[in-house]
C-alpha cells in the first residue's frame, strides 16, 4: 500500500481527498502546517508527498526546499490555476509534477500512481542492467547514477528523463518521445515540465570543457545527450 502525505491547510479539501485516496487503496496521512510536515516527509515514513503551495507559516515552496535538502521522496505540488511562477519554481526545486487547484480526486490519484510507477520502474528481466553513455552510468533497477565516477543525486523524474536521453545518447530525441517514454503520456501544449527538469539535470551534470551543456537542445524539436568519449 503506497503511503501518501497530504500537506494542505484546507481541511475540507484534505478530508475529501483523503477519503477518496483511501478508497483507491492508498495509506494517507495529513498535515496542515508546513513546518510540522517537513519532518514527516523526510522520515522515510511516506512514499510520496502532495504539497499545497499556499499555506500559512511556511509556504509550499519553502517546505519543498527543506525536503530536498535531505530527501528525494517524490513530491506533487498543488498550485493555483494559471500560476506559472509557482509551478516553475516548484519544478526547479525538485518537484516531480504539479496539479492546478481545484483538481478532481480522480486526476490526483492518477498522477500519484504515474509518479510512483516512474519512481519504481525497473526494466523487465534486467535487475542488473546498466545503461552507459560515456562517463554516465545508470542502473535502473536501483535508480542510481554515477557521473564521472561520482554519485549523482537525481529526483525520480530527473532520472527518467536522463535515462531516456542516455539510452539514445548522441541522437536527438523529440520532446513528444521523451514525454511518452519518461512519463507514459503525450506532451500537451504549453507543458514546460520537460524543459524545467532538463534545466535542473544540466546544472547537476555541469558544463563541458567548451562551456556548453552536456544536454543540447534544438529549438522546437527536442534534446540530445552528448558523450565525452
Amino acid at each position: 500500500m503506497d503511503r501518501v502525505l497530504l500537506i494542505d491547510d484546507d481541511v475540507e479539501l484534505t478530508t475529501l481527498l483523503k477519503e477518496y485516496l483511501v478508497e483507491e487503496g492508498f495509506d494517507v496521512s495529513t498535515a496542515e502546517d508546513g513546518r510540522a510536515a517537513v519532518g514527516l516527509a523526510i522520515s522515510n515514513a511516506v512514499d510520496i508527498v502532495v504539497l499545497d503551495v499556499m499555506m500559512p507559516k511556511m509556504n509550499g515552496i519553502e517546505v519543498l526546499q527543506r525536503i530536498r535538502r535531505s530527501s528525494e521522496v517524490p513530491v506533487l505540488m498543488l498550485t493555483a490555476k494559471g500560476d506559472d511562477a509557482d509551478r516553475i519554481a516548484g519544478l526547479n526545486l525538485g518537484a516531480d509534477d504539479y496539479v492546478p487547484k481545484p483538481c478532481s480526486p480522480g486526476e490526483l490519484a492518477a498522477r500519484l500512481r504515474a509518479i510512483l510507477r516512474r519512481a519504481a520502474k525497473v526494466a523487465p528481466n534486467a535487475a542488473s542492467e546498466v545503461v552507459r553513455a560515456g562517463s554516465l552510468t545508470m542502473r535502473p533497477a536501483g535508480r542510481t547514477v554515477e557521473w564521472r565516477g561520482e554519485p549523482l543525486e537525481l529526483t525520480g523524474t530527473e532520472f527518467c528523463l536522463l535515462e531516456v536521453l542516455a539510452r539514445d545518447a548522441g541522437r536527438l530525441v523529440s520532446k513528444q518521445e521523451i514525454s511518452r517514454r519518461a512519463f507514459g503520456r503525450p506532451l500537451t501544449a504549453f507543458d514546460r515540465r520537460i524543459d524545467v527538469h532538463i534545466s535542473s539535470v544540466r546544472q547537476k551534470l555541469g558544463a563541458r570543457d567548451d562551456g556548453q551543456p552536456w544536454i543540447q537542445s534544438v529549438r522546437g524539436q527536442g534534446y540530445q545527450l552528448l558523450q565525452d568519449r
